[in-house]
């Protein structure tokens, strides 16, 4: 058999395999299933209260029905936390993120440039396993201690997409307590308060604007697996009250 004959009949046989593979692929998957749960009931296993522990209040959530479907409600009253769903998610793979929240009214003093006015009535995060050979020497030195202190689960990066007050959408910068942070106004101002939005981002194009910087090579580089989304609601900074609902949020293919 001549090598042309050869090369047709590898190409011929892989194929069908690739096509297989390609079908098989998941097309999404839902970090957070809210709408198959019942209103009422207690939170799932899966949702994992996070708070500071010198922090309290403690921002309340329930699982409620809102406009016929099941909502997760937070409501923050000069109060912070958070629920936590770690996972696994190659955003390469699947990297448009979708989710439906709900803002019932906004904070006077939120001001994502500020500590004192760090607070949102809804976040969500997004958490990445980035290796420490992507950090130099220092910075690798500085993480491994923080890692010793907080755990092993800390996450060395993370997208904050939030309901802002006023800051133009779209916008992304750097969080006033940690640059390993990066803050995304996915919605702002008051146009769409009171009812349900549904909210579309590139996770993988958002990371290498948040995160490549100038670098040509780290924008390049695969944008790595998140290992983590969390919802969160809080009001800590400004003492000020807020009440928002999240629906679904699902990772999916282009």
């Amino acid at each position: 058999m001549n090598r042309r004959r050869r090369v047709l009949l590898a190409a011929a046989t892989a194929w069908p395999l690739a096509r297989l593979r390609a079908q098989d692929a998941p097309q999404r998957l839902a970090a957070l299933p809210i709408s198959t749960l019942a209103p009422g009931a207690p939170l799932p296993d899966w949702l994992e209260p996070f708070a500071f522990e010198d922090r309290a209040p403690r921002t309340e959530f329930a699982l409620v029905r809102d406009e016929g479907r099941t909502a997760l409600r937070a409501r923050a009253r000069a109060s912070t936390a958070g629920l936590v769903r770690r996972l696994t998610v190659d955003t390469n793979a699947l990297p448009l993120l979708d989710w439906d929240w709900k803002v019932v009214n906004l904070l006077k003093r939120s001001d994502p440039e500020t500590r004192a006015g760090d607070d949102y009535p809804a976040r969500l995060y997004v958490t990445f396993d980035v290796p420490l050979e992507q950090f130099d020497p220092v910075q690798r030195v500085l993480l491994a201690l923080a890692r010793a202190l907080w755990g092993e689960s800390l996450p060395l990066a993370a997208l904050c997409y939030v309901w802002d007050t006023r800051t133009p959408v779209g916008r992304i910068l750097p969080n006033p307590y940690t640059e390993r942070v990066r803050m995304v106004i996915a919605e702002s101002g008051p146009k769409r308060l009171g009812r349900w939005t549904r909210m579309q981002r590139n996770v993988a194009e958002d990371y290498r604007r948040a995160f490549g910087g100038d670098s040509s090579e780290v924008a390049r580089l695969p944008v790595p697996p998140v290992s983590s989304v969390i919802v969160s609601s809080d009001t800590d900074n400004t003492g000020e009250s807020a009440e928002a609902y999240f629906g679904d949020v699902v990772f999916r293919a282009r």
